[in-house]
């Protein structure tokens, strides 16, 4: 394994560990401030609570390019507390009922002591369980927690709080062919593209590089389900690029997981910018990579709602591919290499 991989997974790991649904990144962004101290970068987190690595150009009058990934996860919010202590959930972002799976879920309290109770999907020994005709949603899932409501309110835990997998059920795993192997986590949706900027950004200091225009790495909130820090951010700065850095869904047979980064061309908000394509393109081919190309009729970015806001001039998205997405989400461990690659050769050449 290059020495590189190694530590996305590391970083990556690190970034499992932490809750952080939308509205809830305090928690992971303090994580994510230490690899930027790290790295011997300043920062700053804006009144939405994005944070923001500012980097100066040559020409800090120049056109400002914003690349992003953001920093919450999806997950489920509490709707109801019963009676008897179970609690029903909806989704909070893309997650489907189905793709949880009956596992332990921790519960964000309040208070700070977050709970774990079981996300059920009740018994299986129903008829229409039995005719193959078994479609579950979410108004047939509970999360089981053990506790009376009264004890729930003690601990923190209310209509409106969020609850995600526990920490020893995300992974990372690395499996498969030990010369190209996999990587699986719950979710890379965006650690990924966490994980990578923040490489990025400690290569970038190594090379003591300095962009010709000014540029910014932002880790946003609130991606999952309106996208609403980066609109925020680009409404303020009204960027001339803003570049999304997340995953690419395989969706159609000739998408493979393969080492090759996927960039998105269209989605159900817009068109991304031809000359931006073109650039991750010739990126590509200088770190000896292609691209993948993506078209989406039910997915958005943060680039994309920027864009569908008239927040920016023009709009990318790069990143990883990736299968059994909002799930157990499963890739190439290389893809993650090549695309910081891609991302780093990009910003030298066109920042």
């Amino acid at each position: 394994m290059e020495k590189i991989e190694a530590e996305f997974i590391e970083v990556l790991s690190n970034l499992l560990k932490i809750p952080a649904p939308a509205g809830y990144e305090q928690e992971i962004r303090k994580v994510i401030i230490d690899y930027v101290a790290q790295a011997g970068f300043e920062y700053e987190v804006d009144p939405a609570g994005n944070l923001l690595v500012k980097i100066s150009g040559k020409n800090n009058d120049g056109p400002l390019t914003v690349m992003a990934a953001h920093m919450d996860e999806i997950g489920m919010v509490v709707t109801d507390i019963e009676p008897d202590g179970k609690l029903r959930v909806i989704n909070s972002g893309g997650l489907a009922a189905v793709k949880t799976g009956e596992r332990p879920v921790e519960i964000i309290s309040d208070k700070g002591t977050n709970i774990v109770g079981i996300f059920s999907m009740g018994s299986a020994h129903r008829q229409d369980a039995r005719e193959g005709k078994w479609a579950l949603g979410w108004n047939d899932v509970r999360i089981i927690t053990g506790l009376s409501p009264e004890q729930l309110k003690k601990k923190g835990i209310r209509v409106g709080s969020p609850a995600v997998p526990v920490e020893s059920d995300r992974g990372p795993h690395i499996f498969g062919d030990e010369s190209d192997p996999m990587i699986a986590a719950w979710t890379f949706d965006d650690r990924g593209g966490v994980a990578m900027l923040l490489q990025a950004l400690k290569q970038l200091k190594e090379t003591s590089f300095k962009p010709e225009n000014p540029l910014i790495i932002a880790f946003t909130v609130h991606e999952e389900g309106g996208c609403h820090g980066a609109k925020v951010l680009a409404d303020r700065l009204h960027p001339w690029r803003f570049i999304a850095v997340d995953g690419c869904p395989v969706l159609e047979q000739s998408q493979t997981l393969d080492g090759r980064p996927g960039c998105w061309s269209k989605d159900m908000l817009t068109n991304y910018d031809r000359e931006l394509l073109g650039l991750f393109s010739d990126a590509a081919e200088d770190v000896n990579t292609d691209l993948q190309y993506m078209v989406y009729s039910s997915a958005a970015s943060d680039a994309s709602a920027v864009y569908n806001a008239g927040n920016a001039d023009r709009v990318g998205f790069i990143g990883h591919v990736r299968t059994n997405s909002h799930g157990f989400e499963t890739a190439r461990l290389s893809v993650f290499s090549n695309a910081l690659a891609l991302i780093v050769k990009f910003i030298e050449k066109n920042c």
